[in-house]
């Protein structure tokens, strides 16, 4: 597992808001939940790399800002800043994040397989012009 730090290929080319095409935002009540999970997926044969931690400090700091334009001028036409939006509320409480690289289906299965056992706070998954729930 790897530490989150935000990257200009994590943003949508519209609006600028969080969009990490490719992969999954998954948030836990605590670090110790999520540090379990990050576990698993390295058991279910998730590389290293593929995992990045995302403390609650990286959402408020990182992630959130980048819907503070994402409705201007008009309202964003998909649910990016939403998201992000659920993201940051979770994070004010406390929770912490996991970022997932899933970029195929095969990847989504066997992280959905974890996530059964590991029980979320929320688990979004980022395709191409699609936010999927996990």
């Amino acid at each position: 597992m790897q530490p989150f730090a935000l990257t200009p290929q994590m943003l949508s080319p519209i609006g600028g808001a969080f969009y990490p095409t490719g992969h999954s935002m998954v948030m836990y009540p605590d670090e110790t939940q999520a540090r379990a999970a990050a576990d698993a997926l390295v058991h279910a044969g998730f590389t290293g790399d593929a995992v990045y931690f995302v403390p609650a400090r990286a959402v408020l700091e990182q992630i959130s800002p980048t819907v503070a334009e994402a409705d201007d001028p008009l309202p964003s036409a998909g649910t990016d800043a939403a998201t992000v939006r659920a993201f940051t509320e979770l994070a004010r409480q406390g929770h912490v994040g996991l970022l997932v690289r899933t970029r195929s289906d095969e990847d989504r299965d066997r992280l959905a397989s974890v996530l059964k056992d590991t029980a979320p706070s929320i688990a979004q998954r980022y395709r191409r012009l699609v936010i999927e729930d996990l």
